[in-house]
């Protein structure tokens, strides 16, 4: 099989997975989660090595399993060691970003809406979040928003992944305070966290397509074209006759 096809046969494999997960989730099943959640990210970071995609990109998804696999346990250590793999990934796509992102000036407006969401997100969760959590989770949204705004350097696919996980860790910040949920809130955290991932993937490939591209296959040469380029061979000169 081919580089191409492998590439296709991950990110096919990567959407049944999602899938599955997220009907898991919907039907209340605790088991098949625990099963397809952990699968994720490694068939993602997988199909970003097979396109021969920047290996950051590969660990900022492999920190992200990590964080994956840490939130399944329901425990308060878990989820600060889960955050913190979560905040390695972070890294890993902000220094992406200045690598691979334009380096023109963003709109002052868009500088204010972050920074605006980040302020009145940590004020409105402060006082019902545990004490013990306040500053972990404070800290966290100060990266997360900064990576979140560094993704639109990276143009609107970047931007709207980057967009999506502060939404979808967001969500699972007013869990911790214990505000009211919306029906199946897992499953609205996973939905916004495996399309950011899926998105932000697919901006940094975008940002160097050079060398984040499925290798081609070399064109079959058919009986056509063979006659065609034949065909646009030059005629020799005839040879002159003897006398």
């Amino acid at each position: 099989m081919t580089a191409a096809g492998r590439a296709r046969l991950l990110l096919v494999a990567f959407g049944l997975v999602a899938l599955g997960d997220l009907t898991a989730l919907l039907a209340d099943s605790g088991a098949a989660h625990t099963v397809f959640k952990p699968l994720l990210m490694p068939l993602l970071a997988a199909y970003v090595l097979t396109v021969e995609g920047p290996r950051l990109l590969a660990a900022a998804l492999l920190f992200g399993w990590g964080g994956d696999v840490l939130l399944l346990f329901d425990a308060d250590l878990a989820f600060l060691a889960g955050m913190g793999s979560f905040v390695a990934g972070h890294v890993c796509y902000l220094v992406l970003f200045k690598r691979h992102g334009t380096s023109r000036a963003r709109g002052a407006w868009l500088v204010a809406a972050y920074a605006t969401a980040l302020v009145g997100t940590v004020a409105l969760l402060w006082p019902d979040l545990p004490p013990d959590m306040r500053g972990p989770v404070a800290g966290y949204s100060l990266l997360l928003t900064a990576m979140a705004f560094g993704a639109t350097r990276l143009g609107l696919t970047a931007a709207a992944g980057g967009a999506l996980f502060l939404l979808s860790d967001t969500l699972i910040a007013t869990g911790v305070a214990e505000w009211p949920q919306a029906p199946r809130p897992d499953f609205w955290i996973m939905l916004t966290y495996v399309a950011a991932q899926f998105l932000l993937v697919k901006g940094v490939l975008a940002a160097q397509p050079e060398q984040a591209q499925p290798p081609r296959q070399p064109a079959r040469l058919t009986s056509e074209s063979a006659a065609a380029t034949r065909s646009a061979e030059p005629t020799p000169p005839p040879r002159p006759r003897a006398r």
